[in-house]
């Protein structure tokens, strides 16, 4: 009969598959967004401390704001702890100011860019990120992101001016297999994870030496892991 295998396991659930959420800082967004916002007011805030958020790679700062309301952001580089930033569409450009995108000049380096204006920040989040903005249009801004990829988001979306800190941090080698470890444990990613081909056959359905190593799109979920529909399977013949 075999065994419930990686893919069934993890629909279910259960503590090995779950994060140490409870560890975590809290939600790391913009300000909620009000209507006065867009208006020509310089808000500032102080960088009280640099934090480490488990399970994430880029380092947040916790800032406190004119109400002493406090909030969490991601630490741009070269950001200081009691440093000011500041908000709004006539601040200064300078490292850690959220403005928004149709204040942005061209060129300039940003970050936690807003999908939707007052959703707190979405894309380019990781640490070592960036997106630069190329264009500005009256119903859209382009920018292109790490990936290369032109994407056009709304110019009333927030964004900050600066490089997630933490950049570099995926070159450092991790040495030994306990290290990888507490990263996926943190992240709540099973770990080390053994192919399927590699198994006797009652563990997986690649199991027991001979067979595909892709599978239909008509299987069952259970059989429905690793390479799924791939585009060739088979020897490369008469290709360099």
């Amino acid at each position: 009969m075999g065994k419930r295998i990686l893919a069934q396991r993890k629909g279910r659930g259960g503590s090995i598959f779950s994060a140490n959420t409870h560890k975590r800082k809290g939600a790391v967004r913009y300000p909620q967004l009000h209507a006065n916002d867009y208006k020509r007011i310089l808000r500032d805030m102080e960088v009280i401390e640099l934090l480490h958020d488990p399970g994430r790679g880029a380092p947040i700062m916790r800032v406190r704001d004119a109400n002493s309301k406090l909030h969490l952001l991601l630490a741009p580089e070269g950001i200081q702890v009691g440093q000011k930033i500041f908000q709004g569409p006539i601040a200064p450009i300078k490292i850690g100011t959220t403005k928004p995108l149709k204040n942005i000049p061209v060129g300039t380096y940003i970050h936690n860019i807003e999908l939707r204006p007052g959703d707190g920040g979405a894309m380019v989040r990781s640490s070592g990120g960036f997106a630069t903005v190329v264009s500005h249009s009256r119903k859209k801004v382009f920018c292109q992101m790490p990936s290369g990829e032109l994407k056009q988001f709304n110019p009333r979306s927030r964004a900050t001016i600066g490089i997630v800190a933490g950049g570099g941090r995926t070159e450092k080698p991790f040495l030994k297999a306990g290290a990888k470890h507490h990263l996926f444990r943190a992240k709540g990613h099973k770990y080390p994870r053994v192919r399927g081909n590699t198994m006797n056959a009652a563990s997986h359905p690649h199991g027991g030496g001979s067979g595909t190593r892709t599978v239909s799109r008509n299987a069952p979920p259970g059989a429905k892991v690793g390479l799924i529909a791939a585009k060739q399977s088979g020897r490369k013949r008469g290709r360099k």
